[in-house]
């Protein structure tokens, strides 16, 4: 089943349910008015809207329309809370031994994870407003599951129960801004801008195969202005969905709409590229003792996917283009 919302006027947009090959869309209002609500009282809706996906299908649902990923928020265009792991240890590590950082103690065993700003996602071909392109603008390809509502003490074990949703997105981050914050020992907030996520939530068993041990195991193909950037594979978490949200929940309750996210793609093989700037100027600064990559300026467009082993789409596409933030459009709705 795959679900996501179309933009309607209001911040939460409208829900509907979209056809495995993301041309054709049903509205969900009968069922559930928003994503929300849909994931909050799950029991009682996930029945009704699988069946309203079959008729969809089947070519038997009364009022199906064109989808149109233009028309699309964020699958969840604000939520009471996201959580964005470091589950590749290949990132951290090419990034220690470019800028010869200490080790993080425990990184192997413990997760890395900042709360991020949920307030504000954006659509998957929403321009992403920047104030400067100083700030060291970097795209960041990822994927991320949605969770019900989560106890404290949730283990990896029990938290495979929670995962409702798949979902695909980019991690945007201001590099400039990074270190300073870091120092401080309260974490990002102005590195970490708005998300952007792809159109479609798709629940686990879309992924067929690819969804294996808490893990979505399929490339993800990241495009700068038409350019092949890097195709890593999300297969090669170090930490699995399962034990992201175990390590959330550890002294706290989540609640439904809890989105964890990977962190960015990262792959040691080969030919595989990267899924972020700051990881291929890192691999740059080992092998030439110096970046030769600049990071994002306006007018710069990226792109990311995944799609299925058969080659279908899954989410659908963020593809989305930089563009000088415009005081009069902060702090409204889209």
């Amino acid at each position: 089943m795959k679900l996501a919302s179309l933009k309607n006027g209001r911040r939460d947009g409208r829900l509907v349910v979209v056809s495995r090959d993301l041309t054709r869309a049903i509205d969900a209002a009968p069922i559930a008015a928003t994503l929300q609500d849909a994931v909050e009282r799950w029991a009682d809706c996930e029945e009704p809207l699988r069946t309203l996906a079959a008729e969809l299908e089947a070519g038997t649902a009364d009022g199906a329309f064109a989808f149109d990923p233009a028309q699309a928020h964020a699958p969840l265009p604000r939520g009471y809370q996201w959580v964005d792991g470091s589950a590749f240890l290949n990132h951290g590590r090419l990034l220690q031994l470019a800028y010869k950082l200490p080790p993080i103690e425990d990184a192997a065993t413990i997760p890395l994870m900042y709360q991020g700003a949920s307030d504000d996602f954006l659509g998957p071909h929403d321009d992403l407003p920047l104030p400067d392109e100083a700030l060291g603008i970097d795209f960041e390809g990822e994927f991320a599951v949605m969770t019900d509502d989560v106890p404290m003490g949730c283990t990896a074990a029990e938290a495979a129960g929670h995962v409702k949703l798949v979902l695909q997105l980019n991690d945007v981050s201001l590099r400039a801004l990074g270190p300073r914050e870091m120092k401080t020992g309260f974490g990002f907030l102005q590195t970490k801008p708005s998300t952007s996520f792809a159109p479609v939530a798709v629940t686990p068993d879309e992924l067929g195969r690819a969804w294996s041990d808490g893990r979505v195991h399929l490339p993800l193909r990241v495009d700068w202005n038409g350019d092949w950037f890097g195709h890593p594979n999300g297969g090669g978490m170090n930490f699995s969905f399962f034990e992201l949200i175990a390590h959330a929940a550890r002294t706290r309750r989540l609640h439904a709409g809890t989105i964890v996210g990977s962190g960015t793609v990262s792959s040691a093989e080969p030919g595989a590229g990267s899924a972020c700037i700051a990881e291929r100027r890192a691999i740059e600064t080992i092998e030439h003792g110096a970046p030769r990559t600049g990071f994002l300026r306006f007018g710069d467009r990226v792109r990311m996917e995944a799609r299925g082993d058969d080659g279908g789409p899954l989410f659908g596409a963020i593809d989305q283009r930089v563009v000088a933030a415009a005081a009069s459009r902060q702090g409204t709705a889209r």
